[in-house]
């Protein structure tokens, strides 16, 4: 199972997403983690993004290869990124979509305050939101608050559990 977790900076979508890796025992890749590991300053321009999109495209595939669960957690701010990731994953293996969204007076806050993995601020939050290419095919959408990180995990591994029965039930 691949899935692809995304939403703009500041949503939640990483908190969410490194606890659904936990909690499914899946390999995590993160988008900042990545950025990191590529580059030794982040300046979040065209060229940069997509060398990490590509990183990360590699390792999924490698561990879709070694049948290992896989979240990817990054913005996928663009139907183009997603297609490229949907084209050479939907092959491997079950592939699912899952957004992370909340208000933006919660994302100006916690954009204010300096993350584990990520240097996003609420410019770079602007900058996405412009950019931002609204998402059309199946997928969860999930609202993120400061207190709801249980009910978001127990609605995703129930919609997860869904795709699979409704996968295995069209064989």
């Amino acid at each position: 199972m691949i899935i692809v977790v995304m939403g703009l900076p500041g949503s939640g979508k990483s908190y969410f997403a490194s606890r659904l890796a936990t909690l499914i025992g899946a390999d995590y890749i993160n988008s900042d983690r990545v950025r990191t590991g590529l580059f030794s300053g982040t300046t979040y321009s065209q060229r940069e993004k997509l060398m990490v999109y590509e990183e990360m495209l590699t390792r999924a595939v490698r561990a879709a290869h070694e049948d290992k669960h896989v979240v990817l957690d990054a913005t996928f701010y663009t139907n183009e990124i997603r297609t490229m990731f949907s084209t050479a994953l939907q092959d491997l293996d079950e592939l699912s979509f899952i957004e992370v969204v909340a208000d933006e007076g919660l994302i100006r806050e916690r954009l204010r305050t300096q993350r584990e993995d990520s240097d996003a601020n609420y410019a770079v939050y602007m900058e996405i939101k412009e950019e931002w290419d609204p998402f059309t095919g199946d997928h969860l959408v999930l609202r993120s608050t400061d207190d709801n990180i249980d009910n978001m995990l127990d609605e995703a591994v129930k919609y997860l559990q869904e795709g699979i029965n409704d996968t295995t039930t069209d064989r």
